[in-house]
């Protein structure tokens, strides 16, 4: 044990890994973000509020059970900066780091035992050839490796290729996202209870065009967002 301890930051003394955040060398035993970057994380807490801000901004638009989404999204921030880095900067494990600590936060709510499966909001398939992976699914890799529950990259499909959502008003962002998502054999989550994941909440368009197509399928839905704008 303590050999492969020595190895471990031998290796770290000539190959460095450094803080996705802030750019300082990790520690041996610290992955993807440092320990102050992760104390400074702003969580939002939504788990322990039923009635919370990510919660409040689906109703009337989406049949849900649960809502949540781990961070607080300000502009130029160090979670902007995250979220940037999983989405451009070819830095899938960001997501699925994000995703386990979520996890570890849920985990005493109960929620996972509830769920019978993790779906992410898919991007489009051109779209994935030149990132090479899904930001939400790296994301949902990391609350299914933690909490047991398995999650499936395949159920939703999205059809077509849209413009950014970022310059665009909340009708404009409804107006973009209508008819894009379809399902691959509904028959999967018929009758079950599928936690719905996606990395940014802005207006909740896109969760909602999504989630309502597990719901006309059958499913029931939870929410989970790894920060909310």
């Amino acid at each position: 044990m303590q050999i492969s301890f020595f190895l471990k930051d031998f290796v770290h003394i000539f190959l460095p890994k450094v803080c996705v955040s802030c750019d300082v060398s990790l520690l041996s035993h610290e992955e993807v973000l440092c320990t102050e970057c992760i104390y400074h994380l702003p969580l939002t807490d939504f788990h322990q509020d039923e009635q919370n801000e990510t919660a409040q901004q689906l109703w009337g638009k989406l049949d849900f059970k649960q809502a949540v989404s781990m961070l607080y999204l300000a502009k130029s921030s160090r979670v902007a900066k995250l979220v940037h880095k999983l989405k451009y900067g070819n830095e899938p494990d960001i997501g699925i780091f994000l995703g386990q600590y979520y996890a570890k936060i849920l985990q005493p709510t109960g929620i996972f035992e509830q769920l019978d499966m993790i779906v992410p909001v898919p991007i489009h398939s051109s779209k994935l050839r030149k990132r090479g992976y899904n930001q939400a699914g790296q994301f949902a890799r990391g609350l299914s490796k933690m909490s047991g529950v398995p999650w499936n990259e395949d159920i939703l499909i999205r059809t077509k290729a849209t413009e950014s959502q970022i310059q665009k008003n909340r009708i404009e962002r409804y107006d973009n996202v209508e008819g894009v998502f379809a399902l691959r054999r509904p028959s999967l989550i018929k009758e079950k209870h599928v936690l719905l994941v996606d990395d940014v909440l802005t207006t909740g368009a896109t969760i909602c065009v999504a989630g309502n197509q597990l719901v006309q399928a059958g499913a029931s839905v939870s929410v989970a967002t790894i920060a909310r704008a």
